[in-house]
């Protein structure tokens, strides 16, 4: 069960956190996912050097948030090994490409950093992607870590207990966005999603929400993402003029969205819903202005702070989008402060000190304040740019975010304050 508190949209200070509570026996996810243990007194330690690969998109249908991710990773980098570093050495840092669900891009990296001997992965984005390369990384003993995988499959995906992720899974965000859509007054509505696991799964978590919200889903169509036309697929949801539409998808979106407006479904005429996937800054720069006036989305995740995205500014002065730059951040420096508490750099030691470092003991932010207090022989409670994170046994955060955007007249949202934030509670 899920309560929504409505925050008021002059609020802005509203803590907005979606807390998902776990029993203290063995759940369902801990017993596929396995729980990661510390390493035991013989267990190997590693060769002292923390190595970070990346599989992030530099090309491919999310590229756009490639510049925000590597920007966080870099910022979290920048400031450990100016801190000294992890174990008393740098921070080694390899980055690679994703791609996306339609090539075999991410493997190749994924070989590329299981050849230099990575401890850690940062990635993938995309859900399908990590889907398609975490049998190969848990396998290898490494941390594969997410700042933006929401599918629900991870929570109790196989990955002998070395997966984590900073993004909430999509019942969250499904929830949020499903109870936005109910509340804005929409008794009918349209979903157009992507075809995979992460939309379907999205799309599933936004219809029961909707249904049980009392409104009625009238028509629901799940689209393959390559094609080239999607004006049959557009006709459907036509034909049963909801109220409220929501697209959930990837940087196809923006061709479903001429699509619509062709066929007489604007903005102004209906209300349209965006998600993490396609809510973007660039995505609609051709499309004519007001196309997207008063469109809502959401995104996991706190806002940026403006301190936070004048440092990510320091290491890339060329951002424009920040969505999972703070999720991509923590998620560095939780892998760096694991290996610090576990005292080695091998992936299962990192992995059994994850948990650990992200709740439960002394409340610290940063690299260098959290490492102090570690030294010091203190238990920490690593509290993230992107909120709390404390993850739970099967490495998802049991706290997190989820923002509420508005595009204005230029085809825009700003990308670092929400019209209003939302929180809730999951009862496990």
């Amino acid at each position: 069960m899920i309560r929504i508190l409505r925050a008021p949209l002059a609020v802005t200070a509203a803590a907005l956190a979606l807390a998902a509570c776990s029993s203290g026996g063995t759940t369902a996810g801990t017993a596929a996912s396995g729980s990661a243990q510390p390493p035991s007194a013989t267990a190997p330690q590693g060769d002292g050097t923390l190595r970070i690969g990346t599989v992030l998109p530099q090309t491919g249908s999310l590229a756009y948030l490639g510049p925000p991710m590597f920007g966080g990773v870099d910022l979290a980098l920048k400031e450990i090994n100016e801190a000294g570093g992890v174990l008393g050495k740098p921070v080694q840092k390899s980055d690679t490409d994703s791609g996306d669900s339609t090539t075999n891009i991410a493997s190749q990296s994924v070989d590329k950093l299981l050849a230099q001997k990575a401890d850690a992965i940062i990635g993938a984005a995309s859900s399908s992607v990590s889907e398609s390369v975490i049998d190969k990384i848990t396998r290898a003993g490494v941390v594969q870590f997410s700042p933006a995988n929401t599918s629900d499959k991870f929570t109790t995906i196989e990955d002998k207990g070395l997966y984590f992720r900073t993004a909430p899974p999509d019942k969250l965000q499904g929830r949020v966005l499903g109870d936005l859509v109910v509340s804005d007054g929409n008794d009918a509505v349209g979903i157009l999603a992507m075809q995979d696991s992460y939309g379907s799964g999205l799309a599933d978590q936004v219809q029961k929400t909707v249904t049980d919200g009392g409104a009625e889903v009238v028509e629901r169509v799940d689209y393959d993402p390559k094609a080239a036309d999607f004006s049959a697929d557009v006709a459907k949801i036509k034909a049963k003029n909801p109220k409220g539409i929501v697209l959930i998808g990837f940087e196809e979106t923006a061709k479903v969205v001429q699509e619509l407006v062709k066929q007489g479904l604007t903005s102004d005429k209906h209300k349209w819903y965006m998600v993490d996937g396609n809510m973007s800054n660039t995505n609609f720069v051709k499309t004519p202005k007001g196309t997207m006036d008063g469109v809502k989305g959401t995104v996991p995740g706190a806002e940026a702070p403006e301190a936070f995205q004048k440092r990510l500014l320091q290491v890339n002065p060329k951002l424009t989008e920040y969505t999972y730059a703070a999720e991509s951040y923590d998620a560095v420096t939780l892998v760096a402060l694991a290996a610090e508490a576990a005292k080695a750099d091998t992936g299962a030691a990192i992995a059994g000190k994850l948990v650990e470092v992200s709740k439960g003991g002394t409340k610290c932010t940063g690299f260098k304040e959290c490492a102090d207090l570690l030294k010091a022989g203190s238990d920490i409670d690593y509290d993230g740019v992107s909120g709390p994170v404390d993850f739970n046994d099967v490495g998802d955060p049991s706290v997190a975010t989820i923002g509420v955007y508005q595009y204005g007249p230029d085809n825009k949202f700003n990308a670092a304050k929400a019209t209003e934030y939302r929180r809730g509670t999951i009862d496990g």
